[in-house]
């Protein structure tokens, strides 16, 4: 295993760096988040765990700029900030787990080999359908240049049908993801919000992009519509 290490704490890092190669694990290390994204575009790694607060680049950006450029390593955040809300920025940056220092390092390597078995899939910090983007951090909507605003429950099922663009999902997947277990209304309501987007992300732009499937469910269409 191949990890890269991104910490401005020279001692510990030293530390992590000589307890994972005791693990068997092979570790490159960066004392700053410049140095830390440019080793992960240079270099093939399994895993990366990164710092948030460091000198020249956050962990939150290096991770942000390195989805962007499609580099989809599995990040574990490593970091002594333990609010709730930093650990959302975490997630929403593209991050896949978030260890709070002082930590466990046991759990560390676990951790660790846990997120390499899942190997690195796609996990844009930004959702897309052509020219219909949707970014869960900033909270926000395009199509194309505009701008456009959506309620929280809209936004939700928004970004659980681009998350799926291209494949069909049923009102009970909907549901189940959208809305939470204590939720015994009418199933209908899926029909409801799947209107209103349509009101509000395609009728208005000449485009059909959530498309019905007449028995199967609804599709984002993979090109936006």
């Amino acid at each position: 295993m191949r990890v890269l290490l991104v910490d401005d704490e020279v001692r510990l890092a030293d530390g992590i760096r000589r307890g994972l190669e005791a693990e068997g694990m092979t570790v490159d290390v960066a004392h700053n988040g410049t140095d830390g994204l440019w080793r992960a575009r240079e270099q093939d790694y399994d895993v990366v765990v990164l710092d948030v607060m460091m000198p020249g680049m956050s962990g939150y950006r290096v991770c942000q700029a390195m989805r962007a450029e499609g580099i989809w390593t599995p990040v574990l955040f490593l970091t002594a900030k333990d609010g709730e809300w930093d650990e959302v920025e975490g997630f929403d940056t593209g991050g896949d787990d978030w260890l709070t220092k002082p930590f466990s390092y046991p759990v560390l390597v676990a951790r660790l080999r846990s997120l390499v078995r899942r190997g690195a899939r796609e996990r844009p910090a930004v959702l897309a359908a052509g020219d219909l983007v949707l970014d869960p951090a900033a909270r926000t909507v395009h199509r194309g240049d505009a701008e456009v605003e959506l309620t929280a429950r809209e936004f939700a099922v928004l970004d659980f049908l681009l998350r799926r663009r291209g494949e069909v999902v049923t009102k009970l997947e909907v549901l189940d993801n959208v809305w939470d277990d204590t939720y015994d209304g009418d199933p209908n309501i899926v029909e409801v919000y799947i209107g209103r987007l349509r009101r509000k992300l395609d009728r208005p732009f000449g485009r059909d992009g959530i498309q019905t499937l007449r028995g199967a469910g609804y599709r984002m269409a993979a090109d936006g519509g």
